[in-house]
């Protein structure tokens, strides 16, 4: 019923696209104006758009113009030409929605209409990729338009230093780079003690490239800037000692959920081994004394029994570099936490490097709910749509190809074993290979995809392997996959960026083989010798029937498939994707393989035969929307637990910049110390209680400790009738006073500036500490839902006590700091006016020591060491402190 409801009415999205076809019509109908147009007069639009936003006019009256600007600076500087289906991809970013659009259709060029349109506000656009490269070739590739328009364009990436280089990239109007950096550079502005050093000037707009790549995938990954703690190597490598000796019934897995877990029989173990090590403390293992060891101990299991080298993680010149498992990349300097990368470490006996404390961390989910606009774009978002709605709150919009499709996407082929499944696979890739069809082959690991390279190798296929290995030569390799007979085994596909094109990639032969010191007659030369043969090699390989995209292995998710598979059928060219299986194939034994593998012996299966068969295929289709929803109901969950940090978050990083933005603090300071006063009046001498219950000792010794003062607060209490208000007005007058005679004679400029900077040096030690123990408490949240309670609303009631506290200890550690600071600059003072007294006196008694060096020493008096500190030089002469010289009596 529901779908013929669709073939009448059509659906949502097609709806959709039907609105915009008219705003497509008015930019079309702009062409022929600004194909007349000099490139000077096409230039100064961008000044005539941005002084019209200025007076009223809003981005989307200006879209029309604005689209047809771009187009015709695109014509005219990179010879292409926006496709209308590209037009709709640009409203969409404008709008603040997601653009799905299938591999080949030109994502990177749809992304300089909207950010073009964006940056007329003067406000900045961030364009987000997935790695530097991309970064670096979109910003130079697009930067031509730009350029051309008048407008400033820059990339950050990790290459470069963070300094002013940083801070220029981003007063740019448009700024390239990675998500990673985007948000680390927001997490190190808010460590800096001036506006001046920030890099970032806010969050406005964002397009963001590989969009569910980024949001999705990458969102279970915290970034975090960390600092080292002790080294604790030996502690790590003896730990790691115990697995071993472990047997199986002492622990239990779960690969569904990631989990490894000790049971009782395990902890039986672990509890005797340590004692034989005399590590255990106390009777038992899971006594107070034990926790940090039980920690590491569970950690260690799981990098033994979770993590798998050349899957998760590579060894490279001797350190564990992760593996990203949706794009198949390197993560250089990306690290587990809570002693887990330390763990693998010890597992795989390489250098141990020391566990990092956490300084400042942000979830991507919630770095790029900053924006006030956010977009993207990529080729698979539909199955994805309502997280991203859910959590984003952005509508995905999946726009019709330029061509229609001609790809044929086969059934999934299964076989009863890996051993089959490769060898039908190897099979396969010999038969096309002879046949000249280029082929890419997908798989899920950087260890099935070297496997199969050395299958291949037996048979004496060439072919190259793309994986986190071979991550510098990405680029090239996958330009030149399109190329008739070509094998390219490449282990995930996600976010690649260069298009696989039939013949090979144009422009990467020309930057590859035309050399830089060539004449403009032998570069011309040699770029149509290049395109004849590209053209006589694509008409080969469409002979041949187009890319064949092979998958030797579904993955958990449908998208990254779906990734693999778009990169065949580009623009209209002829295509074909199959997926060849196993029941020992990790999804399938997960999600029942056993069964099958049993029913096909049962069913007298041959070796080496297949099953095709579309129920199958709906099965395992089934199989990953059930791990989709796991693994977005993890994200969701992690989401709600990082909420609560990001309130508190947001809280402080607001509260710290308009620290940082005011001149003037001193209020703050007095506020601090008042509240103080309030605190300890509070503590010590309770609301209604009778004289006889005040602490008048605890008070006395505690505003001692934090006001750096001796208050009589033994005397004010004889007084008869006095109460805890009057306490408190005698309190902050007497710290008024103090700090007023203090300060008196300090610069008011230099005061200002010294009580900025320790306002915001306590709060980033404070908040730093919260950190540690919000990380503390979701580690052992948990156990809350043993007791029936529901350990998220525990996480917020305990976090909101933590938060709670951290202000206290805000105003606390403010006051202390700067009330030390200035007792230690009087004291210096003093030091230094009784030094000049001594140099004063000393230079006056120089004629009559010339005279007779025998003169006895003048004579002091008791009035000489009247009001001397006791850490100031003795007024004597003698070079020693007066404490431990004339002082000593006193």
């Amino acid at each position: 019923m529901l779908g013929i409801a669709k073939k009448i009415f059509g659906t949502e999205n097609d709806r959709k696209l039907k609105k915009l076809r008219p705003l497509v019509e008015s930019i079309n109908a702009l062409e022929p104006q600004f194909e007349k147009m000099t490139d000077d007069a096409l230039k100064l639009k961008t000044d005539e758009y941005k002084k019209r936003h200025q007076d009223g006019e809003s981005l989307d009256d200006l879209l029309p113009e604005a689209f047809a600007t771009v187009r015709e600076a695109a014509k005219r500087t990179l010879g292409q030409r926006h496709y209308d289906v590209q037009l709709i991809g640009g409203i969409t970013l404008h709008r603040g929605e997601i653009a799905e659009m299938r591999t080949g259709e030109g994502k990177t060029l749809v992304s300089t209409l909207a950010a073009y349109l964006n940056a007329l506000t003067g406000h900045g656009v961030h364009i987000v990729t997935v790695n530097d490269y991309l970064a670096s070739r979109d910003a130079e590739w697009m930067g031509q338009i730009y350029n051309f328009l008048g407008m400033s364009v820059d990339c950050v990436n990790n290459y470069e230093a963070y300094g002013n280089e940083r801070k220029a990239a981003y007063n740019c109007d448009i700024t390239y780079g990675t998500n990673n950096e985007f948000g680390f550079d927001y997490l190190r502005d808010n460590m800096k003690y001036s506006v001046e050093e920030m890099a970032q000037r806010g969050h406005v707009y964002a397009i963001i490239d590989e969009i569910d790549s980024i949001l999705i995938d990458e969102a279970r990954t915290p970034l975090i800037i960390s600092g080292p703690t002790d080294d604790k190597s030996d502690f790590y490598r003896s730990i790691d000692l115990i697995i071993p000796s472990i047997t199986e019934d002492g622990y239990e897995l779960d690969e569904k959920a990631r989990t490894a877990t000790f049971n009782e029989a395990g902890n039986e173990q672990i509890e005797n081994i340590l004692r034989e090590q005399g590590l255990l403390q106390g009777e038992s293992l899971y006594d107070i004394e034990n926790v940090t060891i039980v920690h590491h101990i569970n950690q260690a299991l799981k990098a033994h029994k979770l993590f798998i080298r050349d899957k998760d993680y590579i060894i490279k010149n001797d350190e564990v570099v992760l593996i990203d498992e949706f794009t198949g990349r390197m993560m250089d300097g990306r690290r587990l936490s809570d002693g887990l990368h330390q763990a693998i470490e010890a597992k795989e006996r390489v250098d141990i490097k020391p566990e990092n404390v956490t300084l400042a961390s942000v979830t991507l989910q919630n770095y790029f709910r900053l924006y006030d606009k956010l977009s993207g774009m990529t080729g698979t978002a539909e199955t994805e749509a309502s997280e991203f709605a859910e959590t984003y709150g952005l509508e995905v919009l999946v726009i019709p190809t330029n061509r229609p499709i001609q790809r044929i996407d086969n059934d999934d082929v299964i076989y009863r074993t890996e051993g089959e499944k490769f060898k039908a696979i190897v099979d396969e890739i010999e038969r096309c290979a002879k046949n000249k069809q280029p082929m890419l082959v997908g798989t899920v690991s950087i260890e099935k995809s070297e496997s199969l390279s050395r299958y291949l190798t037996e048979r004496g296929v060439e072919h190259r392997v793309l994986n986190a290995r071979f991550h510098d030569e990405e680029a090239s390799i996958v330009a030149q996959a399109g190329v008739p007979g070509a094998v390219t085994i490449a282990t995930n596909m996600a976010g690649r960026g260069t298009d696989i094109q039939l013949g090979g990639n144009l422009d990467m032969r020309l930057e590859q083989e035309i050399p830089q010191s060539a004449s403009e007659i032998e570069r011309a030369g040699l770029e149509d010798k290049i395109k004849a043969e590209i053209a006589t090699l694509k008409e080969e390989a469409l002979a041949a029937g187009g890319l064949y995209v092979l998958g030797t292995e579904r993955h958990e998710s449908r998208r990254i498939d779906n990734q693999l598979r778009g990169r065949t059928g580009r623009q209209g060219d002829p295509g074909r994707s199959k997926f060849y299986l196993s029941t020992e194939d990790d999804l399938m034994r997960i999600f029942g393989g056993d069964r099958l593998k049993s029913m096909m012996g049962k069913m007298g299966w041959e070796e080496g035969e297949e099953l095709t068969n579309r129920f199958m295929s709906k099965a395992v289709e089934r199989a990953q929307v059930r791990v989709e929803t796991r693994n977005f109901d993890i994200r969701k969950n992690l989401l709600k637990y990082d909420d609560v940090m990001n309130d508190q978050r947001k809280t402080i990083f607001e509260q710290r910049m308009e620290f940082m933005t005011d001149d003037d603090v001193s209020d703050v300071i007095v506020d601090f110390r008042h509240q103080v006063c309030e605190d300890l009046i509070e503590e010590y001498i309770p609301k209604k209680a009778y004289a006889e219950q005040w602490n008048i000792e605890g008070l006395t010794e505690k505003a001692k400790e934090t006001l750096a003062m001796e208050i009589p607060f033994a005397d004010w209490a004889k007084e008869e009738g006095i109460a805890d208000e009057e306490m408190l007005e005698r309190l902050k007058k007497a710290t008024d006073t103090a700090f007023e005679q203090l300060t008196a004679d300090i610069d008011n400029n230099e005061m200002l500036r010294v009580e900025k900077q320790l306002l915001l040096q306590v709060i980033d030690q404070n908040w730093r500490e919260h950190l540690q123990q919000l990380d503390n408490l979701k580690s052992v949240i948990g156990m809350r839902a043993y007791g029936q309670r529901d350990p998220l609303n525990e996480y917020k009631s305990e976090a909101f006590t933590l938060f709670d506290t951290l202000l206290t200890d805000l105003r606390e550690g403010v006051t202390k700091a700067v009330t030390r600071l200035l007792i230690n600059v009087q004291m210096q003072r003093q030091q230094e006016q009784v030094m000049a007294q001594q140099r004063a006196q000393a230079s006056a008694r120089a004629p009559m020591d010339m005279l007779s060096q025998s003169a006895p020493a003048p004579e002091l008096s008791e009035d000489d060491f009247k009001g001397v500190s006791r850490n100031s030089p003795c007024p004597c002469g003698s070079g020693e402190k007066f404490k431990h010289c004339h002082g000593k009596a006193a």
